[in-house]
């Protein structure tokens, strides 16, 4: 990928994730008022996970199911850590993060990938490692749109075949 094309994806990345804590602020503060006044413990969970050129990084996350979970990595995109789009964040010490694999550690880490939108649950983790791989070696600007694009209708057929 190109400079120039990094630069673009980057942009995407910072317009798109400060947008998104915009719009969802609300929901974000409810989503950690409720787990706060639902339990005991912190309303953040911690994960060390492997960034940009292998970096480790304290991945947040919400100490609850589903995609809400999900909502405090957008602080990470905006700050630079994570990408909307690229592979599924692994720990330092996954074995993809080393060998053939290490490849993936080129790219961010993204909150959504093509493992995302391909039935991310029901796919063998071989499966989930060629998706990012491949992303990793043949990603730019229209496929990471085309990812955006598809994620939260993925997202709701896996909600939707639960509760079935």
């Amino acid at each position: 990928m190109t400079a120039k094309h990094m630069t673009a994806k980057r942009a995407v990345d910072v317009a798109g994730g400060l947008l998104l804590l915009l719009v969802l602020a609300p929901l974000i503060a409810g989503t950690a008022l409720s787990i706060a006044l639902g339990g005991t413990g912190a309303v953040l969970r911690r994960r060390e996970v492997a960034g940009l050129e292998g970096r480790p990084f304290t991945m947040l996350t919400f100490r609850t199911r589903g995609p809400l979970a999900a909502l405090p990595l957008l602080l990470h995109v905006v700050g630079g850590r994570m990408s909307l789009v690229g592979p599924c964040p692994l720990a330092p010490t996954h074995r993809e993060c080393a060998g053939e694999g290490r490849r993936r550690l080129s790219v961010r880490p993204g909150l959504t990938g093509p493992w995302q939108i391909s039935g991310r649950s029901d796919l063998p983790w071989e499966e989930r490692e060629l998706l990012d791989l491949h992303y990793v070696d043949h990603h730019w600007l229209g496929m990471d749109l085309t990812i955006l694009a598809r994620t939260l209708p993925a997202v709701r057929r896996r909600r939707a075949a639960r509760f079935a």
